[in-house]
């Protein structure tokens, strides 16, 4: 591994971040100079109108864009280790879907009954669907051996689930479900301070999780038979790659809906820009690179066509589609 790489690479993301987390602040439909910013920062601005959307609004809003971002390329890069193969994640495999069908019938059921689903139901019922989703994903892995075979099984069971949950949205009568419709696109409007603290809460321990296991996760990528010999407990691993994996996409989901492809494409532009799929680099190389990208594409986002806001997801689209195509192309050469 090279080390002046890898300065450079963090060095450099650690700006960008910053910077795009400040744009992100200032930039929206109703602009806030730099001026106005530090007179709210410092306390000494009486404009309550910009207050309120900085500190209510945009400031949670980017500052959800990096750890939940974080979190699902995390995610991303723990089901790449899992199965072994650089072209899965967490939407391709459908585990987002099956969070989201999750959520909007807990939520929906929640409502007909006059009752609000709580933070921690939330996510409690994404990690629900998430956990039935990686099962059906892993059912069928022990019967086909061609990867390609199970990404194009997880894409239909994500297609399933999203289907449901359209037919859920579109027939529910409650008018507060019509909420449901943006979230479900994935949306980081109307994450608040309330929620941060509690996937805040979950994002650290599932990093936390993910730095026990360290050492075998690098045992595991040479090989089985190598991690075996060394001592890994492959089944113990393999539950914790999985546990971790279903509770950070989970999240994710349960706050901001479904976001594409994040999970897929930020481990590999990271594993391509440090030439190394060490463990110990890429865990937080994926993380800052997805609080990064998702930071940018809600910027995107909320920006382009204001005030009309587009859905995050087909910006991460737009803009990551060609960075998988381009994996399977050079995954197909190799092969």
């Amino acid at each position: 591994m090279n080390r002046k790489r890898s300065i450079i690479f963090f060095s450099l993301i650690t700006i960008f971040i910053v910077v795009v987390f400040w744009i992100s602040i200032i930039l929206g439909s109703a602009y806030v100079s730099v001026w106005d910013l530090s007179g709210i920062i410092s306390g000494k601005s009486d404009n309550e109108m910009l207050r309120s959307i900085i500190l209510n609004i945009r400031l949670p809003r980017a500052v959800s864009a990096i750890i939940l971002g974080g979190a699902l390329a995390l995610s991303g890069y723990l089901l790449q280790t899992f199965f072994g193969n650089p072209i899965v994640g967490p939407f391709v495999l459908g585990i987002s879907s099956g969070a989201k069908l999750s959520v909007a019938i807990f939520m929906i059921s929640f409502l007909y009954m006059g009752k609000e689903m709580g933070l921690s139901m939330m996510v409690l019922s994404a990690f629900i669907g998430a956990s039935l989703a990686m099962s059906f994903v892993l059912m069928i892995s022990t019967k086909v051996k061609s990867m390609s075979t199970l990404v194009v099984c997880g894409i239909m069971i994500g297609y399933i689930c999203s289907a449901i949950t359209d037919f859920v949205v579109t027939f529910a009568d409650d008018s507060n479900i019509v909420n449901l419709h943006n979230w479900s696109m994935g949306s980081l409007s109307g994450i608040n301070w309330d929620g941060i603290r509690v996937f805040t809460v979950i994002v650290i321990l599932g990093l936390l999780l993910t730095v026990t296991i360290l050492k075998p996760m690098n045992a595991y990528r040479l090989g089985e038979a190598y991690a075996r010999s060394v001592g890994v407990n492959i089944i113990a691993l393999r539950i914790m790659l999985i546990f971790i994996s279903s509770i950070l996409a989970a999240c994710v989901t349960a706050f901001a809906g479904p976001i594409s492809f994040v999970g897929i494409a930020v481990p590999h532009l990271a594993r391509m820009s440090l030439k190394t799929d060490s463990a110990h680099v890429m865990i937080p190389a994926s993380f800052l690179g997805g609080a990064l990208i998702t930071l940018f594409c809600d910027l995107i986002a909320r920006t382009v066509f204001a005030p009309t806001e587009v859905s995050i997801s087909s910006v991460t689209a737009v803009l990551l589609v060609p960075v998988v195509i381009f994996m399977m192309i050079q995954r197909k050469k190799k092969d």
